[in-house]
């Protein structure tokens, strides 16, 4: 052991846990308590200052900030501290976030302390510490494989495509507009008539097409 002690920032909103925390730890040889603060948002500014090597963080705070992202605040500049949390929250939507945000170790506030000591001692040399439910739970989560994602049913064929519009007479019979109206011309004029649809009641009445269906 060096004579540089671990130097320790409490942070959690309830004065009786701090003071707790710091009776606990002030007489373990090596550790020394340079700070305590009350909200999460003065932890992430009080850890930036350069001379706390291990922040003790709660989980939850009284508003504003919470443990997890203050986590993520402080170890996510060079050369910060460690954190370990220290809360009575142990479910999966606990320690998973504050585990991914960069916790070095998870503890339970009913931890022995003589575990929170050893814990603090372990995170300062940069190794995990994590009470023995939380590394239960995670080392289970790991031997478990995740659930294959759901299939997604086919997509549905695209509808056929429309049927085009039957060509105009012209086309089908591949002569020019002006051709068959020159025909239609004549048409009228043998009929006597002077437009389609007295041409069709002429040619009906002397037999020539059936209009009936």
């Amino acid at each position: 052991m060096t004579d540089t002690p671990i130097r320790l920032l409490l942070a959690d909103d309830h004065p009786v846990v701090r003071a707790g925390l710091r009776a606990v730890l002030e007489t373990e040889p090596g550790l020394l308590v340079v700070a305590e603060t009350d909200t999460a948002e003065a932890a992430v500014a009080r850890a930036s200052e350069g001379d706390v090597d291990v922040v003790l963080m709660d989980l939850r705070f009284k508003g504003g900030m919470t443990g997890a992202e203050a986590t993520a605040a402080i170890t996510g500049r060079p050369g910060a501290p460690r954190v370990v949390i220290i809360t009575t929250y142990d479910t999966d939507a606990d320690t998973l976030p504050a585990i991914e945000a960069g916790a070095t170790g998870y503890l339970l506030k009913d931890a022995p302390p003589e575990d929170l000591a050893a814990a603090v001692r372990t995170a300062a040399a940069g190794h995990t510490a994590l009470a023995p439910t939380v590394a239960d739970r995670l080392m289970n989560r790991l031997r478990t494989p995740a659930p294959p994602p759901p299939r997604r049913a086919p997509a549905p064929p695209p509808p056929a495509p429309a049927a085009p519009p039957p060509p105009p007479a012209a086309a089908r019979l591949h002569l020019t507009e002006g051709t068959v109206k020159s025909h239609l011309a004549r048409i009228y004029t043998k009929l006597g008539v002077g437009s389609r649809t007295a041409a069709v009641a002429a040619a009906s009445d002397l037999g020539i097409i059936n209009s009936r269906r």
